[in-house]
Order: C-alpha cells, then sequence, then structure tokens
C-alpha cells in the first residue's frame, strides 16, 4: 500500500512536469521557435511557473484527502484551514517565481553578488515555507489533534520536496 501511495505521489507530481513540456514543444513546433528563439533561461523559466501553478495545487489536494483518510466531520474542519494554507504558500511561492525569473535573466552574466543574492532570496524562501507549515500545523493540531496534524505536516512535506526536486533538476547550475 505504501509503494502503491509512493508512486502515485511521484506520478502526480512529475504530471506538471511532462505537461510543461508538451505545452512548450507544442507552442514551439509550428513556428519553429524552439531555444534558438527564446533562449533556454526563458524556456525553462515558463516551465517553473507552469510547474508551480498549473494543476499542482489540485494534485495535492487530491493526494492529501486520500492519504489523509478524514471522516466527513474531521475533513468539515480540515478543508478550509488547508485553503488558507495553499492561499498564503501560493503567495510566498510568488517570491520563489520572481528570483527564478532574475536567476534566467541574469543566467549568462552571474556575478558573485549577483549569485549570493539569489541564494540569500532562495534561503529566506524557504525559511518562510517551514515556518508557513509549522503555523498550519498548530492550526490542524488546535483543530483535529496532534496524529491529524502531523499526518498533514509529513505529507504535505513529501510533497513540497518532490516539486522543488522537479524544480532544481531542470534549473541550470551556475559555472557550468
Amino acid at each position: 500500500m505504501r509503494a502503491i501511495a509512493l508512486f502515485f505521489v511521484m506520478f502526480l507530481a512529475s504530471g506538471p512536469t511532462l505537461l510543461a513540456q508538451t505545452e512548450t514543444q507544442s507552442k514551439n513546433s509550428p513556428a519553429k521557435t524552439s531555444a534558438t528563439a527564446q533562449g533556454p533561461e526563458e524556456l525553462n523559466t515558463r516551465e517553473y511557473i507552469i510547474l508551480l501553478r498549473k494543476n499542482v495545487n489540485a494534485e495535492k489536494a487530491e493526494l492529501l484527502g486520500s492519504v489523509m483518510q478524514l471522516d466527513a466531520e474531521d475533513a468539515a474542519k480540515f478543508w478550509p484551514i488547508y485553503r488558507d494554507y495553499e492561499a498564503e504558500l501560493n503567495k510566498l511561492n510568488d517570491l520563489r517565481v520572481a528570483n527564478i525569473r532574475e536567476y534566467a535573466r541574469t543566467y549568462a552574466a552571474m556575478s558573485d553578488a549577483k549569485a549570493d543574492e539569489l541564494i540569500q532570496n532562495a534561503l529566506a524562501y524557504q525559511k518562510q515555507r517551514d515556518e508557513l507549515l509549522a503555523k498550519y500545523y498548530a492550526r490542524v493540531k488546535e483543530q483535529l489533534g496532534a496524529i491529524t496534524a502531523a499526518r498533514f505536516v509529513q505529507v504535505e512535506h513529501q510533497l513540497l520536496i518532490l516539486i522543488d526536486l522537479k524544480i532544481d533538476s531542470s534549473l541550470p547550475v551556475v559555472g557550468s
């Protein structure tokens, strides 16, 4: 059962990336405007934004719902809290998108100062995301107890890691 759930998580997390690649390829194929016209950084940025925005929230909520196994009463308490969490996470992800865009924009002429600024921004984002998850752990714990809250954090954290891996594996490495 756990292996099936892990496979399902990995499949859902890869879906937006595959969709983004397909959409980018299909948009570029007819006009033959591949990387030569748009540059790989711009194409990568667009794929990251699609990954962060398109279908991820719905897929996460669907998977979370199946793993959480909430009865009707608990679901009525949990989902409004989760919607609040997702709204705050989406606002926070705007910072990440801006940082990725800046990375793509400055990639070809990266300076030490710019690299440091981008990493500091990325670390600040990660810290804020961790604090947000802790905040919502407390809210879920207050309404549904520590076991349910722990399950929420565990599943959400694993999903966020999978999304991070998909994004990070597509980023070019400075100096390569």
